[in-house]
């Protein structure tokens, strides 16, 4: 008798479509990317959400997405009614894809009743898209990282 071999990316098969439709779909309610954020912001107007950097003081000052409120993870319980409006949905983010500190700003904010999303890849991915991102000095911009960017395109076409 001959043992059937699945490879590893089918030996769990993947789901039904409508149940893979709705875990998206469920996804995209709780997370934005650096891409769309930046479209937003770049369109001009209100882009009808506020932007939070949930880190440090010390990580604020090395660098942060132009407009955001400054509202550290440990603050927000605290501070989030004095600097945020509730009918306003949040963007949070912290360093970037190894930090779970723009998840935990989300659910805190969540529980105080803020409509929230995480942005993924926080603002690594912002200044590795090459985005323009302020600091105590003024305004910067690196080249893009052609690993987390198309090198010749305005956008990703995702």
């Amino acid at each position: 008798m001959t043992a059937i071999t699945v490879n590893p990316v089918l030996r769990v098969p993947p789901a039904a479509p409508a149940e893979a439709a709705a875990h998206f779909r469920a996804g995209l309610a709780f997370h934005t990317d650096v891409s769309d954020v930046a479209a937003a912001l770049a369109a001009g107007g209100d882009p009808g959400f506020v932007v939070v950097d949930s880190r440090s003081t010390e990580a604020w000052d090395q660098g942060h997405v132009p407009g955001a409120v400054h509202l550290p993870t440990a603050l927000v319980r605290e501070q989030a009614a004095h600097l945020l409006d509730r009918s306003v949905p949040v963007v949070t983010y912290c360093w970037g894809p190894g930090c779970n500190g723009a998840a935990r700003a989300a659910l805190a904010l969540a529980e105080l009743g803020y409509p929230v999303k995480e942005m993924l890849g926080g603002f690594e991915y912002w200044v590795r898209e090459g985005l323009e991102f302020e600091t105590w000095q003024g305004r910067e911009r690196r080249a893009p990282d052609p690993l987390a960017a198309p090198a010749d395109a305005g956008d990703c076409g995702c």
